[in-house]
């Protein structure tokens, strides 16, 4: 049986922009779902994958019917992974366009092959994509994983480091564990930085020297900054915590405002 697509109404999800797409100049790898049981489970897998870059999903005899409707709506928008899925009656059929197979499993098996965590696996499958091969990873039914036979058509076992007294994944998290390693290859996110709303932007300095000759000014008037010896320091001081605070534009305007409302409440 020759593997068969389905299609489905597409759908706006909070969260997510559809005029960004991920970098398709690299193929990702095919995720391959052996004897999945439950349509919710394949279409979460599914937005597992979209979330992460991946599109090529291909199933081996899911247990339920196929199309899905439990898919579907389990996928929340992932309707380009689900109306792209393949179906294929065994796992030799599903891999054998592909040149590279990788097997998840966290249980031990009786056989020697290499063991790789996903980030090592994902160094691989771009690897390989750039030489121009193919990679795919099998992942097993939500109760018992792969058997035997199906781990033994792979090139390597991938394993992900977790507690050791408990590595159960459901089948999405499992697959969200590869496809993130894979995603974090050309992720150019910085470590950390400042989100400001669109109808702002940062403070300019110059912006912020107003508000501390603003500042100053009105403390100066009302006698704060009296002692002579000391204002150097205090200056200094405040302007340190105004510095820290990276105020935006429109920040800097707010609590300008602030500071004349207080001074004509004095002045009164």
């Amino acid at each position: 049986m020759g593997p068969s697509p389905i299609t489905v109404e597409g759908a706006s999800v909070a969260g997510t922009d559809n005029t960004r797409q991920a970098d398709r100049s690299v193929a990702p790898p095919v995720i391959i779902l052996v004897e999945p049981q439950l349509g919710e489970n394949i279409g979460m897998a599914a937005r597992a994958m979209l979330n992460c870059g991946l599109r090529d999903l291909r199933l081996v005899r899911p247990r339920d019917a196929w199309p899905n409707r439990h898919a579907v709506a389990a996928a929340s928008g992932a309707d380009e992974v689900i109306e792209r899925a393949l179906v294929f009656e065994s796992t030799s059929e599903a891999i054998a366009d592909l040149n590279h197979i990788y097997a998840t499993t966290a249980r031990s098996r009786d056989m020697t092959t290499d063991v790789l965590t996903p980030r090592e696996a994902a160094g691989r499958w771009r690897a390989a994509s750039q030489a121009g091969d193919t990679s795919g990873i099998l992942f097993g039914k939500e109760a018992k994983g792969l058997n035997n036979d199906d781990v033994a058509l792979a090139d390597a076992v991938l394993t992900v480091p977790l507690n050791p007294a408990f590595t159960s994944l459901n089948l999405a998290q499992a697959v969200f564990a590869m496809g993130y390693e894979w995603f974090q290859l050309d992720d150019e996110t910085p470590a950390s930085m400042l989100a400001v709303p669109k109808e702002t932007r940062p403070a300019s300095k110059g912006e912020l020297q107003g508000l501390f000759d603003h500042l100053e000014s009105e403390l100066d008037a009302s006698g704060f900054l009296r002692v002579v010896e000391k204002r150097p320091i205090m200056v200094r001081n405040i302007r340190n915590i105004w510095q820290r605070a990276r105020l935006t534009e429109q920040e800097i305007r707010t609590w300008r405002g602030v500071i004349t409302s207080l001074s004509r409440k004095r002045q009164k």
